[in-house]
């Protein structure tokens, strides 16, 4: 018993305090390397509770796909984040009332847990023996818990959908491709012809035009 405890601390207290970097690191790519080292130390927790199929998923879908995902978006990504920072009090009272409904829900909790020990064990029913890890997973989260798992998906999308809206800006200095300017070309204003003397070359007057 006393191998699997200093297991379960050692993964606890790494977690724990990889979760707390990823808020506190100043740069993002940081703050995803730390969110992968709390997703591996999570995967480590599962697999010591039992739920061995949770452990890998983790390891597979959020630390193969989603974090390394969010490192190269974020790399490759020119993100102006002095410019996110600018509104940052605008959106604080609303940031502040958002948190405080998350402390309550956790209080909440807590709460009940020590008020009445026996509300967890009248929310959840007894596993059948004879099935697998994977299937008795399967069986309460698309029958009783169907709603929360279509909400939980609901909200990834919002999530999805407000970080492009985010990602997405415009910048003056990038060229674009315009399908009406292109078709409206005509040979007189794709090219120009100059008379050059000969030992002469263009004078600087000219440059700009020659340029556009």
């Amino acid at each position: 018993m006393i191998l699997p405890a200093l297991f379960f601390y050692l993964f606890a207290c790494i977690c724990v305090a990889s979760a707390a970097m990823v808020i506190v690191s100043r740069n993002p790519v940081h703050s995803v390397l730390y969110l992968i080292l709390a997703f591996v130390n999570a995967s480590g927790l599962f697999i010591l509770m039992g739920a061995e199929f949770l452990g890998m998923m983790l390891i597979v879908v959020y630390v193969g796909a989603v974090a390394v995902l969010f490192l190269f978006v974020i790399m490759m990504l020119d993100v102006d984040f002095v410019e996110l920072r600018e509104g940052f009090m605008q959106y604080l009272p609303v940031g502040l009332v958002i948190g405080g409904i998350f402390v309550f829900e956790l209080l909440l909790v807590v709460g009940g847990r020590a008020i009445n020990p026996s509300v967890t064990k009248n929310i959840t029913a007894a596993i059948p023996g004879n099935v697998s890890n994977t299937e008795a997973l399967g069986l309460v989260l698309y029958t009783k818990y169907i709603h929360y798992f279509q909400l939980a998906g609901m909200v990834l999308l919002v999530a999805m959908i407000g970080a492009i809206v985010l990602t997405l800006r415009h910048k003056v200095s990038v060229k674009r491709q315009d399908i009406n300017v292109q078709n409206a070309r005509t040979p007189e204003l794709a090219m120009s012809v100059r008379k050059v003397a000969s030992g002469q070359g263009l004078q600087d007057a000219d440059a700009a035009e020659w340029v556009k």
